[in-house]
């Protein structure tokens, strides 16, 4: 089958985060981390015969999503969970808040490493935590830990560390050595894991993806994993997402932790993410060969016509490119961020990461719009 990633959506009137942000004006949003292609058409058809049933009521985990959520686990991650182990949860931003209040007391600490995801700098303050961090370091042109860093940063109060792995912004995924390490680092200081898989099944160029926990039972054991369909089949705002939590104590206090302010996850995401790992494959894989072929484009480009800018690694993986701005800084451009916006282009500030030498760029879009947004920003680049 043949899958459309070249029309032009108008998103306009329909309270796009995304689109929104730049109403009114001739800006490009190509910033947060919504994808502007209608998804897989079988998740398209399930969401239709939901809305055909007429029922839209409280709606628990039903039979057909929790096989299709340990069916993928088993057939693409090699996992072999239990229902019992999985906790639904309306997306990762409020289960990385969860985990944040589940372990460890107030005043304690939570270390994750950057330029990250920025909910894994809020979630430790919005609930009481500490919020440290060690910044990766670029070795060999490949992002990865720095632990002589994270060895200085962590404290006796350091109960949790959360990895981002495939790692956003900077589009790292991690071989099996880095985890290993790294979970040999947080068994030293008796750390629990909070594994945000999200972009798993979003790479490139025969990358292959570790779920962490399956690197032992121990590892398992002392691992919260959070993952969904919502990044690789474009369905965020379908609000369904998923903890696995082997070990029955860190369960317990999770489940004890999202009493009360987390509620259902609605009929819709259930049976978008049903949908989307029972039949989106075919769909999945045709968008990988979109993504690549956008994000060699724009690598080609920005090395070629974008003196100022440039890619320190080429993405393994996501749709979400980390560019650094350094050189732009030097040629007199203090906020480079404010300056492609007035140029017509709105990129995610490397501020938001915890580094202001980078902006992110989203080319998970039409190749049309990624091209119209490079031209812009070569021609503001030009008159520097």
């Amino acid at each position: 089958m043949a899958y459309d990633f070249t029309s032009i959506l108008d998103r306009s009137n329909t309270g796009s985060l995304k689109w929104d942000k730049y109403a009114g004006s001739d800006v490009l949003p190509l910033w947060v981390a919504d994808m502007d292609f209608v998804s897989a058409p079988e998740v398209l058809g399930a969401l239709t015969d939901r809305v055909n049933h007429g029922v839209m009521g409280y709606t628990k985990p039903f039979a057909e999503v929790v096989d299709s959520v340990l069916g993928y686990l088993s057939r693409v991650h090699g996992y072999e969970a239990k229902a019992e182990w999985l906790h639904w949860l309306p997306g990762v931003v409020p289960a990385l808040n969860v985990a944040a209040r589940a372990y460890g007391e107030p005043g304690d600490a939570i270390l994750t490493c950057t330029p990250v995801y920025p909910p894994f700098l809020s979630c430790g303050p919005w609930q009481g935590k500490e919020c440290i961090t060690s910044h990766l370091k670029l070795t060999d042109g490949e992002w990865t830990f720095d632990f002589e860093d994270l060895e200085a940063k962590v404290t006796p109060k350091t109960r949790t560390f959360i990895l981002c792995n495939p790692h956003n912004p900077v589009g790292r995924v991690y071989r099996d050595d880095e985890l290993l390490a790294l979970v040999d680092f947080c068994k030293r200081h008796d750390l629990i894991l909070i594994s945000d898989e999200i972009h798993c099944d979003l790479l490139y160029d025969g990358k292959k993806h570790r779920m962490t926990a399956t690197l032992s039972d121990e590892i398992d054991d002392m691992t919260v994993t959070l993952n969904a369909p919502s990044k690789t089949y474009n369905i965020p705002g379908l609000a369904c997402s998923f903890a696995v939590i082997k070990n029955p104590e860190l369960r317990a206090k999770f489940q004890r932790a999202a009493r009360g302010f987390i509620t259902e996850v609605n009929p819709f995401g259930y049976a978008g993410c049903a949908a989307a790992y029972n039949h989106g494959e075919p769909w999945r894989q045709a968008l990988i060969e979109q993504l690549t072929s956008n994000r060699d484009y724009l690598y080609n480009f920005v090395s070629q016509s974008l003196p100022g800018i440039e890619f320190q690694q080429k993405m393994e993986a996501t749709y979400l490119a980390w560019m650094n701005v350094e050189g732009l800084k030097a040629k007199g451009v203090a906020n480079p961020h404010a300056f492609f916006v007035e140029n017509g282009v709105g990129l995610s500030p490397g501020s938001d990461f915890a580094d202001g030498n980078y902006l992110r760029l989203n080319f998970g879009c039409p190749r049309s719009i990624l091209e119209q947004a490079l031209d812009r920003m070569a021609k503001a680049v030009a008159k520097l």
